[in-house]
């Protein structure tokens, strides 16, 4: 099995670029008196689709041969990833067959259905999702591709880490969200590729640490029945994500529930953004292991990895 490199990354940058949103980094001294850190916000929620997602989609997409996505494309995603691949599709001018929970967040059925994907909705469980999608490419004949377990997706998840360190040298740490770990993975390669004695840390929800579990014992544990408002990070690691995470030693710290609403909180009030729950998981991180930051890094960037957000179930009168 052949891992990404910084060189894929630097490759999908390129053919990518034209297509996304060089997103902005922020900074917030209210957070950061806080957190007692200075902490800057890769913003992928201003990314179209609202979400780094679109990076790996269109690296993947822009990388098949026209024969190859001839019956369209496929993928099983429980919101971003699926509106990236369909808005990726569509400007690529093939059809996108999308698997989605049916638990899945209202305003992220609604985004693949907008970018033209073709929902077929499955329960809300890692087997549903493959053995649903067997049966739509055996029907459509569709190319899958991976939300996470890829490495075109991979580079092209990378780039968000890219762009970070280009427009913000020196930073000690960067923090990714880890689900099934594609941006982890992505960000993991480029950060120690660039800058070899950077740290970069995983974060994940409590609720839902199979990630951390799985370094940890040196083999994939299946995330089974998580119970996390991180919604998109219920999956489990794949092989090149996990190959690429253990190579590495990559470090991952987990946070409660409260924190995730919290640090959610703080993304919104203090730098009047929009961060979704999965997102909020990086700085919510740093609230939980608050010492451990302040005594070991001074400079720390955060990819916040989205912004889809259903307004009718906000997490907000959890937290006081």
């Amino acid at each position: 099995m052949e891992l990404p490199d910084i060189h894929d990354i630097e490759q999908a940058h390129e053919r990518i670029r034209k297509v996304i949103h060089r997103t902005p980094v922020m900074t917030c001294r209210g957070i950061d008196s806080i957190c007692g850190v200075s902490i800057f916000f890769k913003c992928e929620n201003f990314q179209k689709v609202g979400a780094f997602k679109f990076r790996g989609a269109s690296n993947a997409v822009l990388s098949m041969k026209n024969e190859e996505i001839a019956g369209g494309v496929a993928t099983h995603s429980s919101g971003n990833h699926a509106a990236a691949l369909a808005l990726a599709a569509s400007q690529r001018g093939v059809p996108s067959y999308i698997v989605m929970p049916r638990t899945a967040p209202a305003i992220k059925k609604a985004a693949v259905e907008a970018y033209g994907g073709i929902i077929t909705f499955c329960e809300p469980t890692l087997e549903a999702r493959e053995s649903t999608l067997n049966q739509v490419v055996e029907q459509t004949g569709a190319a899958f591709i991976h939300p996470y377990n890829n490495p075109l997706v991979i580079a092209g998840q990378g780039t968000a880490s890219l762009e970070l360190l280009q427009d913000v040298p020196g930073l000690d740490a960067v923090i990714a969200p880890v689900g099934g770990g594609g941006l982890l993975s992505g960000t993991t390669i480029c950060a120690k590729s660039l800058k070899p004695d950077i740290h970069v840390i995983g974060a994940e929800p409590a609720m839902a640490d199979d990630a951390m579990r799985s370094l940890r014992e040196g083999r994939i544990i299946p995330s089974l029945n998580p119970s996390t408002i991180a919604d998109g990070l219920l999956t489990s690691l794949g092989s090149i994500t996990f190959a690429i995470l253990s190579s590495h030693n990559t470090t991952i710290l987990t946070a409660s529930e409260e924190n995730i609403v919290r640090a959610m909180r703080l993304i919104w009030e203090r730098m009047k953004i929009i961060a979704e729950p999965s997102s909020a998981v990086a700085l919510a991180i740093i609230l939980e292991h608050s010492r451990y930051f302040r005594e070991n890094f001074s400079r720390v960037g955060i990819i916040i990895s989205g912004g889809n957000v259903d307004l009718q179930n906000l997490p907000f009168p959890l937290v006081k």
